[in-house]
């Protein structure tokens, strides 16, 4: 999730392959496609001018450079800050950067395979499978409670708080903690978009020192009270002598906790969004497992949570005619390869009934998302039991996306039944 900034300009920028788009103009952020769609039909190999890196759309090339380890999400294990020009860590973002130090997502082998050893069981398919009952329940209560309203803004009311409640209950958190850590997680996440201002720093800074506040004080708790949960396995997981550190269970906690609600809520969201625009009878999507995770996976292809992923080049390179110095940083944008015209038929379409429907949403290479089966369950089981409770489910309002990008979700979905 965390932003990767280009610290050096580039100044080789052959013709014709510099695009301009302003992230947070609305008519960008609204609908990002045509914007992918132009350079898919030029070249997907671009120069992102606002951004100052070079960025890729097309499918394969995507796949491949997600699994490139000529690339990486860190950069200073083989370089130094005075060498690729990265400036100093900022005082005032000294507790949001501390989340960040041990984060999975930034971390290159070998110190992320061990990390990612001592945490994946918890992750592993048949142990989210365990979770199915409580996903369930948790989602018809949440219905229970709107139901009989006959109107809601389904974002906040249920995309929002299922994963949150979910991922807060395995790691060893309380439910009605939710709230406080959806308030911490969408400060901190400010952080990954376009442009941050100095206060957005600020506040996400505040965030950080009060998330991880907390989380010492559980993690106390749990070395006194061990349970069943996340908490108390990190503190216990041990692989060839090694075990986790304070530090590395907090970045481990933080992220999963912000990560694995932030695009479950975005891609619920689009989901119901594409579903209800696309004509198809929803009896139909989720007749059985098979048509509902089929469903899922169209979802998660056409309107993707995370638009871009960024990646250090962890040397000098030349990439298909690009030349790319040690410290340059690329995007690999994610929602421009699921719709790759040359990888997908009629790749603007929501069609559930597709063949070609492989996704790059979920990354792919080491840092393919620890998170996704759990991802996929919630969907599965959350759009599932929404549209045989509500079957009557329609838009009261044009959705509207917000201003979040790099990320890609729905600030309001205001629908009734």
């Amino acid at each position: 999730m965390a932003a990767i900034v280009q610290v050096r300009p580039v100044t080789d920028v052959p013709d014709g392959l510099s695009a301009s788009a302003q992230p947070s103009d609305p008519a960008f952020f609204q609908n990002p496609y045509p914007f992918y769609a132009a350079r898919q039909a030029t070249h997907p190999a671009f120069f992102w001018s606002e951004y100052g890196h070079w960025c890729f759309a097309d499918f394969p090339t995507v796949s491949a450079l997600l699994r490139d380890r000529r690339f990486g999400r860190d950069i200073l294990h083989v370089a130094t800050r005075e060498e690729i020009g990265l400036p100093q860590p900022k005082p005032h973002t000294a507790d949001f950067d501390l989340t960040e130090k041990y984060s999975l997502l930034n971390l290159e082998p070998p110190a992320h395979s061990r990390l990612r050893t001592l945490v994946n069981r918890a992750f592993v398919s048949r142990q989210v499978e365990l979770l199915r009952p409580r996903i369930a329940d948790l989602v018809h209560s949440i219905i229970d409670d709107f139901e009989d309203q006959g109107g809601v803004e389904l974002i906040r009311a249920f995309a929002a708080p299922i994963p949150a409640i979910v991922i807060a209950e395995m790691i060893g958190l309380p439910a009605e903690m939710a709230p406080q850590l959806l308030d911490w997680s969408n400060r901190m996440v400010r952080m990954y978009m376009f442009d941050v201002s100095h206060e957005t720093e600020r506040d996400a800074n505040r965030a950080a020192a009060d998330f991880t506040a907390y989380l010492r004080q559980a993690i106390a708790e749990r070395r006194k009270l061990p349970r069943e949960d996340l908490l108390s396995h990190m503190i216990a997981a041990e692989q060839g002598g090694e075990r986790l550190s304070e530090d590395e269970m907090l970045s481990t906690a933080i992220l999963l906790l912000n990560a694995g609600h932030e695009a479950t809520v975005h891609t619920t969201g689009n989901a119901v969004k594409a579903i209800l625009e696309s004509g198809y009878d929803p009896r139909m999507l989720f007749a059985d497992d098979t048509a509902t995770a089929a469903t899922v996976e169209e979802a998660l292809r056409f309107d993707a949570p995370l638009h871009m992923f960024t990646r250090y080049a962890l040397e000098d390179l030349d990439y298909n005619g690009i030349a790319l110095r040690k410290g340059d940083v690329i995007g690999l944008m994610l929602g421009a390869a699921n719709r790759d015209p040359n990888r997908f038929t009629n790749p603007n379409t929501f069609d559930p009934l597709r063949t070609d429907g492989a996704n790059v949403s979920f990354g792919a290479g080491i840092h393919f998302c620890i998170g996704a089966p759990l991802a996929r369950l919630e969907m599965q089981i959350a759009l599932k039991i929404l549209f045989e409770r509500l079957p009557k489910l329609r838009l009261t309002a044009p959705p509207r996306y917000a201003d979040i990008y790099h990320f890609h979700g729905l600030e309001r979905l205001d629908v009734s039944w």
